[in-house]
């Protein structure tokens, strides 16, 4: 049986309605059981994921009502529903985010489910590692992913030069940048978003020197001279016409991915992950790829990482924690939701569901995947995780640091200095 839905009601979760039509069916203890869930992402995932929770409520008789915000309204809206015990069953998670959530004990262990409602036989040991704090399980990583740059191979061919590559440099983005300009590509389209204000752009750059966003005791991992080189290098490409304007960068609203300058047609590349190819193609006609980010001079790596690149947790609240675990167990390892989701969420976790989804892989998701797997020498060590202020500081500091270095409120020295002297108090008051 198919239920057709408004908008509305589908942005809301098609997954509660389909439980209707199944119900009889499934499990008895399952009966009238309806799972809470809310993900961040945009329509391509919210297709997914409610075909995934359709397939569910057929084989387990539960349903799932499900809702779906962009990144930036995603957080506060959680943090809401959790300040007031009304945390979903199933959240999707950080690796950011984590070790916070957990600590507030806003998300619940997982330990005591572990083979029996929730199967993890075969799970990349590395992805389950990346779901643990202080040793106990909180989140199932949904993929593994890394930090990409988003490429529209429309642009570069307009402009008449090589889109960048595994090798390219800064120094080569600025000479890209130069080429837009000389063409006038789509009336004065940038080369590049500003990503000033992208903290895993930050991160990559600081990891390609040696130094690090944050330490494994939670503290900041540079000082406030590399914070001063990186908003100076970024007031270079903006003055020189590299990077988007501060006007333009100001309307990504870090929500929708239609407000990214790419999508816009305000920049050639921005700042994204691998996963998020499949979802920007949807959205656009031009072709697009995913490459590195680039590298701080020639032969310089190490800047990336395979991380987790989301998780599903259960609320610290929920009263369904069994069966939300029962949910995850077969999100993660049904064959047939493995060939639903594809690797939107990054690249699948267990063997037989990489195999799974393979002969069906449109070319985004072959290029993510391909990606992910061959990074070579860009690749490093994955990350402890951030401290539990990490979201406070990318939020309501850098991105705002940004800004203002970007519409001359602050020069790249004041923005530096404050920056970090600013990040330490707010770790300080976090402890």
């Amino acid at each position: 049986m198919s239920i057709r839905l408004g908008r509305r009601q589908f942005l809301m979760g098609s997954s509660a309605l389909a439980a209707a039509a199944a119900f009889g069916s499934g499990p008895a203890w399952a009966q009238g059981a309806t799972l809470r869930q809310f993900f961040w992402g945009g329509q391509a995932r919210a297709d997914r994921t409610y075909a995934v929770n359709d397939l569910f409520t057929a084989a387990n008789g539960a349903g799932v009502d499900s809702s779906f915000l962009g990144w930036g309204d995603y957080w506060p809206k959680l943090a809401t529903e959790t300040a007031g015990g009304n945390a979903p069953d199933i959240v999707q998670m950080d690796y950011r985010y984590i070790v916070e959530y957990a600590k507030r004990n806003a998300i619940a262990p997982l330990d005591e489910y572990v083979g029996s409602a929730l199967k993890l036989d075969g799970f990349d040991e590395d992805q389950l590692e990346g779901g643990k704090v202080d040793g106990q399980l909180y989140g199932i990583s949904l993929g593994a992913n890394s930090v990409a740059q988003l490429v529209n191979l429309a642009a570069f061919e307009e402009a008449g030069i090589e889109p960048p590559n595994r090798d390219t440099t800064y120094d080569d983005i600025r000479a890209m940048g130069e080429a837009f300009q000389s063409a006038n590509v789509r009336g004065g389209i940038r080369v590049i978003a500003d990503g000033s204000g992208s903290e895993p752009m930050l991160d990559n750059w600081l990891r390609q020197k040696g130094l690090a966003l944050y330490t494994a005791d939670g503290q900041l991992g540079f000082d406030a001279d590399a914070a001063i080189e990186w908003f100076t290098l970024w007031q270079g490409f903006r003055n020189d016409g590299i990077c988007v304007t501060a006007e333009d960068q100001a309307l990504d609203t870090n929500g929708p991915l239609e407000t990214t300058m790419v999508v816009m047609g305000k920049s050639a590349m921005m700042p994204s992950n691998s996963n998020q190819l499949v979802a920007f193609q949807t959205l656009m006609t031009d072709a697009l790829t995913i490459t590195n980010y680039p590298r701080i001079a020639e032969g310089v790596g190490g800047g990336h990482y395979r991380k987790p690149s989301m998780f599903f947790s259960v609320g610290g609240s929920s009263a369904n924690k069994e069966l939300a675990a029962e949910y995850l167990s077969f999100f993660v390892n049904d064959l047939e939701a493995a060939k639903v989701l594809g690797v939107e969420r990054g690249i699948p976790c267990i063997e037989a569901t990489r195999e799974a989804v393979a002969p069906d892989l449109n070319a985004a998701d072959q290029i993510a995947l391909e990606f992910v797997a061959n990074l070579g020498d860009l690749l490093g060590p994955l990350p402890p995780p951030p401290p539990a202020a990490a979201g406070e500081i990318d939020a309501s500091l850098l991105r705002v640091l940004s800004q203002e270095v970007a519409f001359g409120a602050r020069s790249p020295e004041d923005a530096g200095q404050y920056f970090v002297s600013e990040a330490a108090a707010i770790l300080q008051r976090a402890s």
